[in-house]
């Protein structure tokens, strides 16, 4: 292959196209010869923003190996299905159903009569313990791949967003990277050219499983919100306002203080402010506040977004308060001793409300052009937005794989 013909690239568990979209930003020369999912309403997506990629609406086991030889692919993106892996699922790794279709590929892989130069995989923070991950290293190491694991989160990159995940790049021996690869799983990008090492994880955001689960305290040390830090013995775990403590508060106040990452007003729609459509329902305001994570405008954090995220509340991304004028303390305080009527009056002062798709799909670093079409349902975009990856950390790493 000369230095003038692009990549041929088959991109498997394609959904929206985010992988896609990283291979346009990272500015190689490539063509995806094929995009494979089973997901219609993905499918519908992907084929809106890339009319010119055929798209398979099928699964990966029912590609034949010389179906895959035919295609002649130079490359391999994948982001193979997350359920076996995830912390709060069944655990089911390789017994997990959903598995099959990344085995197949595992197994399919060392008999293809020309072997891609290039992979990359994305998953969620849990596969690297998994059998899985196990069975791919092996496979890898047998037809002759250099590789190296990531842990990454989008705020490596100065993005407003916790969306800890797992990736992997492979190169075909014997070409090599630029950097000393190692077993060791990196949490940052390898270093430049100028041997200076690249930003990690922000400030207060660690590489824990970054679940949007709320810390409930046990029986023992359980305070009524707005209690004061005397009522407990350990000041760091004493609750404050909301299901939140003094730890957990300064954590928050040191990620909104690092200047390196942006602020989220940089990836709002202006129109959106105070949209009734968006607006979280006195049902849900009555019933979640005390676990909501609320963030405004000039935070420079959120947490994870997930495909319950818009319908769900608890755990399924952070909310934005859009009211700049009134102290979400002073909303939350004593809402124990006040009616129904007059906590939902608190609670709705602070003009709470959902990120928009598009917003969500700014975090995820999708370009301006990228758009749904029409017939998608608002509920169906957050699902597959939920369900996809951060572009610019892919597209970095695609640049790191290629160099």
């Amino acid at each position: 292959m000369t230095a003038m013909e692009p990549l041929r690239v088959l991109e498997l568990y394609s959904g929206i196209g985010g992988m896609h979209c990283a291979l346009r930003e990272s500015g190689i020369a490539a063509e995806v010869v094929l995009a494979v999912d089973v997901n219609t309403c993905a499918n519908d997506v992907y084929k809106h923003n890339f009319p010119n990629t055929d798209v398979w609406p099928k699964t990966i086991e029912g590609i034949t190996l010389e179906g895959f030889n035919r295609l002649s692919f130079d490359m391999i993106l994948m982001s193979p299905p997350c359920q076996p892996f995830t912390r709060i699922g069944l655990h089911g790794d390789v017994s997990d159903p959903r598995a099959k279709s990344f085995l197949y590929i595992l197994e399919i892989l060392p008999r293809l009569l020309k072997l891609p130069k290039y992979i990359l995989l994305e998953n969620v923070k849990g596969f690297e313990v998994s059998s899985a991950r196990d069975t791919l290293l092996h496979t890898l190491e047998t037809c002759g791949f250099q590789f190296q694991e990531f842990l990454l989160s989008p705020t490596c990159l100065g993005i407003p967003n916790s969306r800890l995940r797992y990736f992997l790049i492979a190169k075909l021996k014997p070409e090599s990277f630029y950097f000393q690869s190692t077993r060791q799983i990196l949490t940052t990008f390898p270093h430049s050219e100028s041997g200076r090492p690249q930003r990690c994880c922000g400030s207060g955001e660690s590489l824990k499983d970054d679940s949007n689960t709320v810390r409930v305290e046990d029986e023992t040390t359980k305070a009524s919100p707005g209690a004061s830090s005397a009522n407990t013995s350990s000041t760091q775990e004493s609750i404050l306002y909301k299901l939140e403590t003094v730890k957990e508060l300064e954590r928050k106040q040191n990620q909104d203080q690092d200047v390196s990452v942006r602020v989220l007003k940089d990836y709002l729609e202006e129109s959106i402010q105070e949209s009734s459509q968006y607006l979280l329902t006195p049902k849900s305001l009555l019933r979640y506040a005390l676990i909501l994570d609320i963030v405004k405008p000039s935070c420079r954090r959120s947490t994870c977004f997930t495909k319950g995220y818009g319908h769900y509340v608890e755990g399924t991304g952070s909310v934005l308060q859009t009211a700049m004028d009134v102290e979400i303390d002073s909303a939350f305080k004593s809402l124990e001793d006040l009616s129904e009527e007059e906590k939902l009056a608190n609670l709705s002062s602070l003009k709470l409300r959902y990120f928009t798709p598009r917003e969500i799909a700014n975090l995820h670093g999708f370009p301006a052009s990228f758009d749904f079409p029409d017939k998608i349902t608002v509920r169906q975009r957050y699902r597959l937005l939920g369900n996809s990856l951060n572009v610019h950390i892919v597209a970095k790493l695609i640049s790191v794989l290629l160099r």
